[in-house]
Formats: C-alpha cells, sequence, structure tokens
C-alpha cells in the first residue's frame, strides 16, 4: 500500500506541515528515525550517498551528515532538543549551504492500531522567503522519495 505525503504551507505563517501515514507500528517507524544506521537507509531521495558524522539522538544531543551525488556533498546538521520514544521529537535543522537559517521542527507519532502509524510534522522556518525556497527546491519530492524508501525499509525491519 502506498501512503501519500501530504504537504501544505498555510498562508501567513513560517511554517510546513506534513501527515504521512505508514503501514507499521509507531514503535518501528521511531526507531527508524532515532537509530542512524536505519536513518542513512532511507532520508532523502533516491541517488544520493549519505553519511553520518555525528548522531546523539538524546536530549541536547547533536547530529550532522551529508549527502553526496555528482553534484556535490551537502552537509546538513542540528539538536536534538527533545526525544520521547515512540511518541515526539523537537529537533532544529540547518542546511549548511544557508547558514544562520536553521528551522524548528516538531515531529509527533500516532499510533492508528492495527499496525499502523502516522508522522506528523511541523517545521518552522527564519522566514517566509526561506520557506519559499525550500518548497520550491523540489523538497517535496524527496521526501516522497524518502517515505517511499522508509516503507521499504519498515516492511523488512525485524521487529
Amino acid at each position: 500500500m502506498t501512503n501519500a505525503l501530504a504537504l501544505t504551507a498555510p498562508v501567513d505563517t513560517l511554517a510546513m506541515e506534513f501527515t504521512r501515514d505508514f503501514d507499521a507500528p509507531v514503535a518501528a517507524l521511531y526507531r527508524a528515525h532515532a537509530d542512524p544506521v536505519l536513518v542513512k537507509q532511507w532520508l532523502g531521495p533516491h541517488g544520493l550517498e549519505m553519511e553520518i558524522t555525528e548522531w546523539n539522538f538524546c536530549n541536547h544531543g547533536g547530529y550532522r551528515y551529508t549527502h553526496s551525488n555528482e553534484h556535490g556533498t551537502f552537509g546538513f546538521n542540528g539538536t536534538f532538543h527533545t526525544v520521547r520514544s515512540n511518541e515526539f521529537i523537537l529537533q532544529t535543522f540547518e542546511f549548511e549551504g544557508a547558514p544562520d537559517m536553521a528551522n524548528i521542527e516538531y515531529l509527533w507519532f500516532e499510533d492508528l492500531g492495527a499496525s499502523r502509524s502516522r508522522l506528523r510534522g511541523r517545521s518552522i522556518c527564519p522566514t517566509v522567503e526561506a520557506r519559499d525556497a525550500l518548497l520550491s527546491s523540489g523538497m517535496e519530492g524527496g521526501m516522497t522519495e524518502g517515505y517511499q524508501k522508509l516503507d521499504d525499509l519498515l516492511r523488512n525491519l525485524p521487529a
């Protein structure tokens, strides 16, 4: 089953919001966001190699990774401010190619029952221009491809 990504940018806000359902238990979905070995297998669109150089998944921990392809290497970093197992992640996210433009990201993990779950997210950008630049950069397509890879990973993830 393919679940669609719903991505919106509410008018007169700095936010982008998304919802995506998964045919997997909430604990597996959360684990795929927490474990760097799993994150490396799904985060980002097809055709990118990912290297994680820091992944301290705990309250006030940090992360840094790069995505690489024939066009170059792109770095990303942030801080995990709050992590609550199987429930919530609050983090910052910064593309190193646009320094000083960190987003605040909220991720909620919802148990839908019957081994299904929902991921809801909200990303607050520093400016409307920064938000619109992300939206026009192909971010939605990259998220869609990443979540399709996550579907495959979750289908094959041992309990």
